[in-house]
């Protein structure tokens, strides 16, 4: 298709047609874009605010980072970081236009509010469960964020939350549907039951031959070889490409260093702390606590000198707020008070309660995972190019033989049925994820011998493209029967098996039969000596383990007093319906609240997301497209 395109445009029809176009370009279009320059470098727009490309470049960086977290050592492919950068310019928007919203309706957040929930945090707060100046401040720090710029955040997150919690609000679900829902999760059913094992069955006569070989030309499919066929196949994926790439030492050191938190864990402290307002007093303490005081005495101690008492936990000694505290406990040892340190914030005095040494994986233990990280994150961006570059060797009606050899493809020969499994009963050995597998035998069944090879793309659930394959068939081998004598073993076991499961099913039937005919299960069991049992009360869902799934959804359909029978794995299972537990909201107030609140707060949720749809097409959200394609392609 490619080379193709490609001989076409050298001939004349093709030259005219692109002079053309360079000429009405000339005319038309060089004056529109001269004139947008500089008009609107604005990313995206909702009503009068502007979403900047840095504003943008902030929120996206921090949801990529978290993706990267999730994923561990896996780099998002291109389609993902585009699928979030879509998410997060989604979410800007509808901040936007809440935000205006608010500012419109004349929303706002008192500093004693402000104040307040901040306190609330609990990633700010002591061991004791109260808000610390020092943990704000680390947490901050350790998240690169000012403190007025926290602030900033907060307040907006607080106006916009007052504005959705009174959208959200009424949303009430009704106490009909409430009862409904509860109804049908609490319902509960109990059965008698018959199991009739496959394995208990009563041993059949020994079959003749003239049974055998009669069951043996009615079952054609268990006793045929499956078609075969020999294929030769070129695969290309990231793996593939990046199974021959080489990786510069200089970009694994680079990436060592701009990952070191995965692979460098700092040193750590765990301490309890007295801040004293003069020398005196902190000795006083220090005394106390090397005499053996605990840490309760102590804090009551440092409460009634006018000190304050705070712990910080597995503190690296940049979380420590001091340098010189810092310095005092990495040098004191566990368990023991050293002499009273002077800081900018007063007399200290500390105790190291636990130390935990940094841990540091050196980069000559990581780099073949940083190189392999680093082989596909490249491999993924250079497949598109050389996908086109195998497509165009294939467009010149070139065989897979004539593929250059340094594109980074995987080469398949061999045979093969339609579940890719090989006569000797192996997988055959097709290198890619489980998508292009499954794509590239079923090509191989669909096309015909010695049809020409094109190159197709492999796309998995979320439409990522994770690889490309091609195909020839060189050879069908149709499927054939076995003959008798290679399988007759097989033959007999499989007629005997299938003689127990009918028996079993008999008497299965007739159970059921006698039961919906007015009979208990306990009463038709007894006529054959077999035994009941009494099931637990199930549930639609998560039924006891010694309850066969199958059976859970045809009980819910039973009337009481009914028989059905289902076939499991490993036998035939009757079951008679002997007591229905309709649930109760008086019986059970909590389990129905928890199941109103569920309904509740699915129809608040989607009342919020209609409500903000709304305010952005209000505000007439748009997004400069071109740009963005810019800025996610970076």
């Amino acid at each position: 298709m490619i080379g193709l395109f490609r001989r076409f445009l050298n001939t004349w029809p093709a030259r005219l047609f692109f002079g053309l176009l360079v000429l009405a370009f000339g005319l038309w279009g060089i004056g529109d874009v001269i004139r947008n320059i500089g008009h609107d470098s604005a990313l995206a727009r909702v009503g009068s605010d502007r979403i900047e490309v840095p504003q943008f470049q902030e929120a996206f960086q921090h949801q990529m980072t978290q993706a990267t977290r999730t994923m561990g050592d896996q780099q998002p492919t291109p389609e993902m970081r585009r699928l979030i950068a879509q998410r997060t310019m989604q979410t800007l928007l509808t901040q936007a236009a809440i935000g205006q919203e608010v500012n419109r309706l004349g929303l706002v957040v008192p500093d004693p509010a402000l104040r307040q929930a901040v306190f609330d945090i609990e990633a700010f707060h002591d061991k004791q469960g109260h808000f610390d100046r020092q943990v704000f401040d680390a947490v901050l720090r350790n998240n690169d964020m000012t403190e007025a710029r926290f602030l900033d955040l907060m307040r907006t997150d607080l106006g916009q939350r007052q504005l959705l919690e009174a959208v959200r609000a009424g949303s009430i679900a009704p106490g009909e549907l409430a009862h409904q829902v509860f109804d049908f999760e609490q319902e509960k059913r109990v059965a008698a039951l018959v199991t009739l094992p496959f394995a208990a069955a009563p041993a059949p006569p020994a079959p003749g031959d003239k049974a055998l070989h009669r069951y043996y030309d009615n079952n054609p499919d268990k006793f045929s070889a499956p078609e075969y066929r020999r294929i030769k196949a070129i695969v290309l994926s990231p793996a593939t490409i990046a199974k021959d790439m080489t990786i510069p030492a200089a970009d694994i050191q680079a990436y060592y260093d701009q990952n070191r938190a995965q692979y460098v864990t700092d040193p750590t402290r765990s301490l309890e702390v007295i801040v004293a307002p003069d020398q005196a007093t902190a000795e006083k303490l220090a005394a106390q606590w090397q005499k053996g005081a605990d840490w309760a005495t102590m804090q009551q101690a440092a409460k009634a000198a006018n000190a304050s008492a705070t712990e910080l936990a597995d503190a690296t000694a940049a979380d420590i707020p001091s340098p010189e505290l810092a310095k005092a406990a990495f040098a004191a040892q566990p368990g023991t008070v050293p002499a009273p340190i002077k800081t900018e914030l007063g007399w200290q005095v500390v105790k190291v309660t636990q130390a935990k040494a940094g841990v540091a994986r050196s980069l000559a233990s990581v780099q073949d995972a940083i190189r392999a990280t680093l082989a596909q994150q490249r491999a993924g961006d250079q497949l598109y190019d050389r996908a086109n570059k195998v497509e165009d060797v294939l467009a010149s009606g070139s065989g897979l033989e004539k593929i250059p050899d340094n594109l980074g493809l995987a080469a398949v020969e061999g045979t093969l049925d339609a579940k890719g499994i090989t006569p000797e009963g192996n997988q055959a050995p097709i290198p890619g994820p489980p998508e292009l597998r499954t794509q590239l035998i079923a090509a191989a069944f669909d096309a015909k011998p010695d049809e020409p090879p094109h190159l197709n793309d492999v796309t998995n659930g979320s439409g990522e493209t994770v690889g490309y394959y091609a195909v020839v068939v060189e050879k069908i081998t149709p499927s054939a029967r076995i003959p008798y004598d290679k399988v007759a073993d097989q033959v007999r076991e499989d007629w005997l098996a299938q003689q127990r499961r009918h028996e079993q099913e008999t008497v299965a039937a007739k159970l059921m039969t006698a039961v919906n005919g007015g009979k208990s299960l306990v009463d038709a069991a007894e006529v054959d000596g077999l035994h009941v049992d009494t099931t637990p009360p199930i549930g639609r869902d998560n039924p006891p383990p010694d309850v066969p799934t199958q059976l859970v959804q045809p009980l819910f359909v039973l009337a009481k007093g009914k028989a059905t029978m289902v076939e499991t794995p490993d036998g035939f299972v009757v079951a008679q319906l002997t007591q229905v537990e309709e649930p109760s909201p008086t019986k059970d107030p909590l389990g129905y609240d928890r199941i109103r609140h569920a309904l509740s707060a699915a129809i608040a949720n989607d009342v919020e997301v209609s409500f903000a749809a709304a305010l952005r097409e209000r505000g007439n959200a748009r997004v400069n497209q071109s740009l963005f394609d810019q800025v996610v392609g970076q």
